[in-house]
């Protein structure tokens, strides 16, 4: 399936770009997982170091510092690490069991990183390491940025919630209602906002609202999402009933079949990245400082979710 993604997808038309300390950083994060506990079996272990989540934290965010790109590489492996729980090890498939899971991060996040808060010792590993990346995106001085970051976390969470319920009932979700809640379970915005915690210059806040740079940051989201999705989609589809797949929606909604769903799926990508290509050219006519860097972010995240796409063992 890889090779069909390859072929169908156009390249995102951005310079690629890589990060200097990605080893450096791939050995500490590993370290962080293994001291906080996050993965116990070889198995987990072994997958999650294919991952790679260093080289997609450092093609997405090359110019960043590398404390900023070990919190980003961090929160990749920590999403990563849910993602298998709910997909591969079962937890997702049950909304009662996911339910307590769910609620304890929550209670970690409405700490908002408080230094002061008594870290949650006794809640389980995935606990412990989601206070760890809020008190230190907290340590960054941005209080914007990190209350949107909790927020986006918490949309996550609840979201995992509806993929759970989908799969209880073996239901497949039409294609708006995937898109939207795609957004939030592809952990893609809290990846965004840590980025920019990387970067020194952002938009004001008046100019973040803009509609247009708003809407810039939805189309950036959803071709990550989809780029995943349509280099996921044989992994998806061999090991389970793939209910949460751009492609098998399609296929569920049109009555397509498999190949025409995937063909489906590849156009609406690509005429999304056109469009997102004439959009971005627009706003940097007349971009500021901030409005550059964050135009500049979200160009790197399209570009390394593809380059990234291209050789993960994850999706092979």
């Amino acid at each position: 399936m890889r090779g069909f993604a390859l072929a169908a997808l156009h390249e995102p038309p951005f310079p690629a770009r890589r990060h200097p300390a990605v080893e450096r950083v791939t050995a500490e994060s590993a370290h962080w997982v293994g001291d906080l506990g996050l993965v116990h079996d070889p198995a987990g272990r072994h997958r999650l170091a294919g991952a790679h989540a260093a080289e997609l934290a450092g093609r997405a965010c090359p110019e960043a510092s590398p404390t900023g790109l070990r919190l980003l590489t961090d929160l990749i492996n920590w999403l990563f690490v849910v993602d298998d729980a709910c997909d591969d090890d079962g937890l997702g498939a049950d909304p009662t069991r996911l339910a307590p899971t769910v609620a304890t991060l929550l209670a970690v996040l409405d700490r908002h990183g408080d230094p002061h808060a008594p870290a949650p010792a006794d809640a389980g590993p995935l606990a412990v390491a989601l206070d760890d990346l809020c008190r230190r995106a907290r340590d960054a001085h941005r209080p914007a940025l990190l209350l949107r970051l909790v927020g986006q976390l918490r949309e996550y969470l609840l979201a995992l919630l509806w993929e759970a319920a989908n799969r209880e009932h073996r239901r497949v979700p039409g294609v708006a209602e995937y898109v939207q809640m795609r957004r939030h379970t592809g952990g893609v915005r809290p990846s965004f906002t840590v980025t920019d915690l990387a970067h020194p210059a952002r938009p004001g806040p008046a100019r973040r609202a803009d509609p247009a740079l708003a809407a810039l940051d939805v189309l950036a989201t959803d071709l990550v999402c989809w780029c995943n999705d349509l280099f996921s989609y044989g992994k998806e589809r061999d090991a389970a009933p793939a209910t949460h797949n751009l492609v098998t929606t399609i296929a569920g909604e049109d009555g397509r079949d498999e190949g025409a769903a995937l063909r489906a799926a590849a156009a609406r990508f690509n005429a999304a990245l056109a469009a997102y290509a004439e959009r971005d050219a627009a706003l940097s006519a007349a971009a500021d400082d901030g409005v550059r860097a964050f135009l500049a972010t979200r160009r790197d995240w399209i570009r390394a979710t593809y380059d990234w796409s291209r050789a993960a063992a994850r999706y092979a």
